[in-house]
């Protein structure tokens, strides 16, 4: 939890500060690219700020009411940042780069601008501001990396992709999405505005305005199916789960593993039921230590194991 919060917490000062150096450039330039680019970071920012919600509401202690938790919570957060990624980032950036495409280019831009007794031309506001945009947005990244590597260490995951299809937690999911997509738009971006200073031609910075907008889009997309396998209550990967159940199944005293089911009601967090029929030799004191030693041991093959719950067939 606290290195979720540590990489929330990098991205959402990251974006903050990149957020309002873009909006300067934009006013600055007029660019579609440097307004894309603006729309995204005010929506990053305010997508760390639902995930935090999502980490201090999901971390609430069971009530009554909610026996397992709140660990649901932060999917829940996780899929509203993917609609904003797509709703606001997203659609906003794209739209403005085709309406930018129709009208043949960049609205005019400033002109030359004069601070501290030197006069220059405002793209290069553009220029500091996307190349500052790409260190700040590095930094977030290697820190949501740092996040995800760890568990990748910890389950034995050989890529990202088999990290993104496994992975229960969907904060420092998302947060290494969005920063990926954030250094990609940035450097797109740089790309346009260059071209367009370069050439001459407006298109660019107008085109690369809309690949922004389809990015963004495309990845929240797949953010929101990955958050919606959860909310929907997914079990461990079979491999996984076929290892708990060889543990069970082969634990002595024990004749038939009927059933085992897993599902996630929080981010690493785990419930198991299992049906199992004992040895009818076995007195029901005996039984009851085998199925504590099994709960014993299914959390300690896996720790994101909370909840084993096991019934007796007979």
């Amino acid at each position: 939890m606290a290195s979720s919060t540590s990489v929330v917490l990098a991205a959402l000062f990251a974006n903050g500060a990149i957020a309002v150096l873009k909006f300067g450039g934009y006013l600055l330039t007029g660019s579609p690219a440097m307004l894309s680019e603006t729309y995204h970071s005010i929506s990053d920012t305010g997508n760390q700020v639902f995930l935090l919600v999502g980490i201090k509401y999901g971390a609430q202690e069971a009530t009554r009411e909610h026996p397992f938790g709140h660990g649901k919570a932060q999917f829940f957060y996780s899929l509203l940042v993917s609609v904003m990624l797509f709703g606001i980032a997203g659609w906003e950036s794209a739209r403005h780069g085709l309406s930018a495409l129709r009208e043949g280019g960049v609205h005019r831009a400033a002109d030359d601008v004069t601070l501290l007794g030197q006069t220059f031309d405002p793209v290069y506001v553009n220029y500091a501001v996307l190349l500052g945009a790409i260190g700040f947005e590095s930094y977030a990244l290697w820190k949501a990396y740092q996040g995800i590597s760890r568990q990748m260490d910890e389950y034995g995951w050989t890529t990202l992709r088999e990290a993104f299809e496994k992975t229960s937690d969907v904060t420092t999911l998302t947060a290494l999405t969005e920063d990926t997509i954030a250094l990609a738009g940035a450097g797109i971006a740089l790309f346009g505005v260059y071209l367009t200073r370069t050439t001459g031609n407006p298109m660019y910075d107008a085109g690369s305005a809309l690949l922004i907008g389809l990015m963004l889009m495309g990845f929240a997309l797949a953010l929101a199916w990955q958050n919606k396998r959860l909310i929907l209550g997914e079990s461990l990967p079979k491999d996984d789960e076929d290892e708990l159940r060889a543990i069970v199944a082969d634990w002595d005293g024990v004749t038939e593993l009927v059933d085992l089911r897993t599902v996630y009601f929080g981010a690493e967090q785990l419930l198991v039921t299992a049906d199992v029929a004992f040895d009818p030799d076995l007195e029901a004191a005996a039984i009851t230590d085998r199925i504590t030693e099994i709960e014993l041991a299914l959390m300690d093959h896996d720790d994101q194991i909370e909840k084993v719950y096991i019934e007796i067939e007979t």
